[in-house]
């Protein structure tokens, strides 16, 4: 069926009149409809004291996480930027990258896994204008996470 007879018969449908009921099948429709009944309205509920304060809660809670956000935000956006904070002056921390690599174990289960490994050395070094003292220190650091094969 194309679209020109797709709209012939849609026309055609639109012109016709639906036909009128069977009496006898009118009167049983009638005799068959159910009895509305009217219900009251329902009771109000009553909150207790408790139950009140829960709901307040309920939205105090985030609504106060939200504040505390925002002046932490504030508070940082109202630090004096341009130079290092008296705390934190002459001291220096790096960090190194040494070497990286893979290896790869079995659990006690016989399950592979690999681990990535990450050879670091962390230097630290204060250095006390005043006092003319500086202290450095060394220190290797050795990161292994586990990631696991993917098994299908």
């Amino acid at each position: 069926m194309n679209e020109l007879e797709q709209e012939r018969m849609g026309a055609e449908l639109r012109r016709l009149a639906p036909a009128r009921l069977p009496e006898n099948f009118m009167a049983r429709l009638v005799a068959a409809k159910p009895q509305v009944k009217v219900q009251p309205p329902p009771k109000p509920i009553e909150v207790s004291g408790i139950e009140a304060w829960l709901r307040i809660l309920r939205w105090l809670a985030p609504a106060t996480a939200v504040a505390v956000a925002a002046v932490v935000v504030w508070r940082l956006g109202m630090a004096p930027s341009g130079g290092p904070s008296p705390s934190g002056e002459g001291v220096k921390i790096e960090h190194e990258l040494v070497s990286s690599f893979e290896a790869v174990g079995r659990l006690p289960d016989g399950e592979p896994v690999r681990f990535r490994c990450q050879n670091w050395m962390d230097q630290v070094v204060l250095n006390d204008k005043q006092s003319g003292m500086m202290v450095q220190q060394r220190t290797p650091r050795m990161e292994v996470v586990p990631v696991r094969f993917e098994t299908y």
